[in-house]
Formats: structure tokens, sequence, C-alpha cells
């Protein structure tokens, strides 16, 4: 099966390059190219195609702006290329299935277009953590801070720790509490506290590890035992010695 690729750059030393890179593959087919935004916007709806190497920063409609105007359900595999590397955290947010950033070597667009095969054929796809692993290099080297890794069969955020209100367990999975929105991650409470404690996070209990800057009040319930209650209103039972607790909000 051929696969149809959509080329988009406003530069034609860029698309170049991603054609000369497809040039051996004979299961690619170049149904077209598109040097802005809305004509990657026409192409994709004339041409169809499967996968797209999409530019960011183009005149007209960013990259961003081309993948909101594709209807749902239209929108095929879409590998971002970019020279700059500030709009990652966003591609992927927005399920793109790759982020090359220019001038990429052959060999890593060799991974991504791998990865596009097998999602686009229905197969695993190729693990993402290599260059999931340098983003997150990233991210960290910006703010200082750990940033979680959630997946999803429709894209992957990174979750800052400082926007976590609190950690429940549930059975081998974690929910990461964040204002109104629930995040699972399949990882250990023990793996959890050791990447968060240094951020200003605290284990009350075997279930639960709280942000302590998002604790308004403690109430007692019984001898030695007392409900944490948030800012955002959520009741947690803290079995922790109240010293320990103390001696984290006073330190």
């Amino acid at each position: 099966m051929k696969i149809r690729c959509l080329i988009v750059d406003d530069e034609e030393l860029a698309r170049e390059r991603v054609r000369s890179l497809l040039a051996d593959e004979e299961d690619i087919q170049i149904a077209g190219e598109a040097a802005d935004g809305h004509a990657a916007v026409a192409a994709i709806e004339e041409y169809q195609p499967d996968l797209v190497f999409l530019d960011i920063q183009m005149p007209g409609l960013t990259g961003f702006d081309v993948i909101e105007a594709i209807p749902e359900g239209k929108l095929p595999t879409v590998i971002f290329t970019t020279a700059y590397d500030t709009h990652a955290v966003r591609a992927f947010e927005i399920s793109a299935l790759d982020y090359l950033l220019k001038p990429f070597k052959p060999a890593r667009f060799r991974e991504s277009l791998e990865r596009a095969r097998a999602k686009i054929s229905g197969n695993s796809p190729v693990p993402a953590e290599p260059a999931l692993g340098t983003l997150m290099a990233h991210l960290r080297a910006i703010d200082g801070g750990p940033r979680i890794l959630v997946k999803s069969p429709e894209k992957i955020l990174f979750v800052r720790a400082a926007e976590i209100d609190h950690v429940e367990a549930a059975g081998n999975y974690l929910v990461l509490h964040c204002g109104g929105e629930r995040h699972i991650v399949r990882e250990t409470m023990a793996a959890m506290v050791k990447r968060l404690e240094p951020s200003g996070f605290m284990r009350i209990s075997r279930s639960s590890i709280v942000n302590l800057s998002r604790i308004r009040e403690l109430q007692p319930i019984s001898s030695g035992h007392y409900t944490v209650i948030l800012k955002t209103g959520a009741k947690l039972d803290m079995t922790s010695p109240l010293r320990d607790l103390q001696e984290r909000m006073s330190g």
C-alpha cells in the first residue's frame, strides 16, 4: 500500500530536503506540496493524504491553525517540522505523531517515518520515548520543575508539577488531580513521591500525595488523625504524623 504524503513548508529548500529524504522510500507517494497554511488546508482537502510533514511558522496560517481548520475525522497523521523547539509541548498536545527540529538528520527522519508507517498500517506504533525524552529534558531546563508524561490513545500531555493539586492511588495507576482535570498514569506511589517531593509535595497517606501549596486547612477527625482540605475543596485523609506536615510546611 502506498502512503500518500503532503509536504508543507514556506521554504523551498525545506520542502526539497523532505523530498530528497523520501526519494528512496518505495512505499511513499508524494501527493503534493504547499507553501503556506491556506494552501495546506486546501491540499489536505483535495489530496486526502495519509501523512503530512507540516511546518509550524508559515505566512497566513500556522501549522496549528491548519490542524484546527481540518474537520475532525479527516485529519491525517501529522509530523511537525520546525526550527523552533518552543512549540513542542503544544505539538504533542494536539496529537502530532512526532516533532522534527530543523535541521534534522536522516536517521531521525527515518525514525519518525517508521512511526508513521506503523500508525498508518494499524500496527503498534514505534515507541516515542527517545524523542520525548529529549523534549522532557528541554522542558525541565525551561522551568526547573519535573513534568509528568501522560499518554492516551489520542494525545500526549506534559503536566507540570505546579499544576497538580494532589495525586491519588487507583489500583495499579495514579490519578493526577489538576484543577478540574484528571489524568491517569501508570506509576507507583513511591516513584511519584520521589519525583514530586523536591517540588513541594508530601505523601500524607498510603494513597495520597498532596501539593503543600494547595492545603487550606486541617480538620481533626480523631486523636492524631486529620482531614486535609485543599483550596479546591477536596478532602483527603491524613495518616502521616502531624509533625511531619508541620515541618514540611514551615521549611
